[in-house]
């Protein structure tokens, strides 16, 4: 792979990390109530995580295959769920992802980065 082709990879890494704080930042202080009632911060937060999956579609498969610690098939599912009408994501499996997936991605996003530029 080239030089341009690692770098670019690289960008959607980073493009991942600012979603993931995003939605962590735009439901600080919510319990799912105020979340699911929140309109802005709901629309907002379920934006950042279809951009999340769509990051993860440009990573190359060789880089995901890497590192199986992150979930990518379901990072990139759950994109394809939200985007397609919200096809079989509740709001109670939507709290789960922002209060338990995406608080656990974003470390092993940064791990991945900080191996990236090393």
């Amino acid at each position: 792979m080239s030089d341009a082709g690692r770098r670019e990879w690289r960008f959607y890494l980073d493009d991942m990390i600012d979603f993931a704080g995003k939605v962590l930042a735009y439901t600080h202080g919510l319990d799912q109530a105020g979340f699911v009632a929140g309109g802005l911060a709901y629309d907002a937060t379920l934006r950042n995580l279809e951009l999340i999956g769509e990051a993860a579609t440009h990573v190359p498969d060789e880089i995901r295959a890497a590192h199986p610690e992150i979930p990518w098939r379901m990072i990139i599912a759950t994109r394809n769920r939200i985007i397609h009408g919200y096809l079989g994501i509740d709001d109670d499996t939507l709290w789960s992802i922002i209060r338990d997936d995406v608080p656990e991605l974003l470390p092993l996003l940064k791990a991945l980065k900080n191996e990236a530029l090393s």
